[in-house]
């Protein structure tokens, strides 16, 4: 929240606030993103209104170049869109957060997650070409080390074709899934089976 809104404003407002932009930085760094885009992200997610990049940088008090940076990765990914504010006759550009969280886990799983994915196994299908071709230049030790290299890519070749089914699977079903109704499911997970089962 901008510095003069904190002092007028209920602390556990403040607290919870700073608390998400915290949690979301985190979170992207985890996911292979910057913390800044996870805390822009979150600015716009948590804010009533349209924010321009100057609200953004007194917010996180952070330098202009670094928020125009990642403001544009984050309007690629679909997480934010420039928004027309009434009255404003400046140049500045503002921006909202998209509130469709399963529009934007739709945007990174088929941008980067699947291309990602999609790379790796044709870098492996390449080695494994690479290898089965060198095999009968090769000598019995070599060739034992190539059998060991082909076994170990088709371990790695499996996991990542499972990854691609379940990010495939993901985006078919997107549309028709209601994250309310997800909300409300537990998940359990038991190291020993209960008595009687």
């Amino acid at each position: 929240m901008s510095k003069e809104k904190t002092e007028e404003t209920n602390p556990n407002l403040v607290a919870v606030h700073d608390s998400m932009l915290d949690g979301l930085g985190q979170l992207a760094e985890y996911f292979g993103f910057s913390k800044v885009m996870g805390q822009l992200y979150g600015s716009l997610l948590m804010s009533p209104r349209p924010l321009c990049l100057d609200d953004m940088m007194d917010l996180l008090d952070i330098s202009k170049a670094s928020v125009s940076m990642n403001m544009r990765t984050l309007e690629h990914l679909g997480m934010v869109r420039q928004a027309w504010v009434r009255g404003r006759g400046d140049r500045r550009k503002f921006y909202e957060a998209e509130a469709d969280f399963w529009q934007i886990i739709s945007n990174v799983l088929s941008g980067r997650e699947m291309r990602d994915v999609d790379r790796a196994l044709s870098i492996m299908n390449h080695d494994v070409d690479v290898l089965k071709e060198s095999l009968p230049d090769m000598s019995d030790e070599d060739k034992e080390r190539a059998y060991l290299y082909l076994e170990r890519i088709q371990q790695i070749r499996a996991l990542f074709k499972f990854a691609q089914l379940i990010i495939s699977s993901i985006l078919a079903r997107a549309g028709e899934m209601d994250l309310g109704d997800i909300s409300g499911v537990e998940l359990r997970i038991d190291s020993e089976p209960e008595p009687g089962s």
